[in-house]
């Protein structure tokens, strides 16, 4: 961003950072959508977490809303820029300053950061007096595809991305961590409104793997709301006894051999 704006100007550099965040979400959400929604549906078939597929003109709203919300994150990162013009963030660009050590060391604190703030702050959204006004548009997703992973309204794009500069008011980072936060973030979105369930058998048992969320994990927030707030790991959840109770007997039968499954339940509707 301090790149873009410095040798485009103010209105160009946000304009162009925000049309790499939403190209960044077309490749990472295309191609997701490409491999288990077109070319390898009947090979990923069994992985299926819900029977649905949401209609075309859901998954149009979806990537309209997810434009709005890069207009959204680029404008944040323009104040991010004036932040560090200013000299209040701690972002750093020489290397030598705390060395290349505590490059995954501040990557790691971000993430962690991150989720604590999501897991509270995605819970908050769900209290009736904010949900209509910040979430609803996210919940529309009732059987989500890789297409919703950024699909908000925008006073919640504005929620979900406000933890980066208040993260950049109090730990030191490169831009580098940055960008490889902004990745994963997107990258772990995708993969938990995929609609299969991507992650092995016996993952939610194994005693590290159980910590991290997985697709069948957030699925189930969609489809029946009021539980698993989590966004990279099940830390809080677990914590605060807020995994829905049959999450690891669903994560089981999805992932189960398919001569072992039962047949799939329809919830409902495509929306709330």
């Amino acid at each position: 961003m301090h790149y873009l704006i410095e040798h485009f100007g103010l209105l160009p550099g946000w304009l162009l950072a925000a049309f790499a965040i939403f190209f960044r979400y077309l490749v990472f959400a295309g191609l997701a959508f490409l491999l288990f929604y077109r070319l390898g549906h009947k090979l990923f078939r069994h992985l299926k977490i819900q029977n649905r597929t949401a209609e075309q003109r859901h998954m149009l709203a979806e990537i309209l809303h997810s434009g709005y919300s890069a207009l959204i994150f680029g404008l944040i990162g323009v104040g991010l820029y004036f932040l560090r013009t200013a000299g209040y963030t701690q972002i750093y660009t020489d290397w030598n300053t705390y060395g290349a050590w505590y490059i995954p060391i501040s990557l790691l604190l971000l993430l962690v950061l991150h989720d604590t703030y999501f897991y509270w702050v995605h819970r908050l959204m769900h209290h009736p007096r904010l949900f209509k006004r910040l979430h609803r548009v996210h919940h529309q997703s009732f059987n989500p595809t890789p297409w919703a992973s950024l699909s908000f309204h925008p006073l919640e794009a504005i929620v979900e991305v406000a933890i980066v500069p208040v993260a950049a008011l109090i730990i030191p980072f490169h831009p580098l961590v940055l960008f490889l936060f902004a990745t994963w973030s997107l990258l772990w979105n995708v993969v938990g409104h995929l609609g299969y369930e991507i992650f092995p058998a016996g993952f939610v048992h194994h005693p590290v793997f159980r910590w991290f969320n997985t697709s069948t994990h957030h699925n189930m927030h969609h489809e029946r709301s009021g539980c698993n707030y989590g966004l990279y790991f099940n830390f809080w959840d677990t914590l605060m006894r807020t995994n829905h109770s049959t999450y690891h007997a669903t994560f089981d039968r999805i992932t189960a051999p398919e001569k072992q499954k039962e047949p799939k339940t329809v919830s409902g509707g495509q929306f709330r």
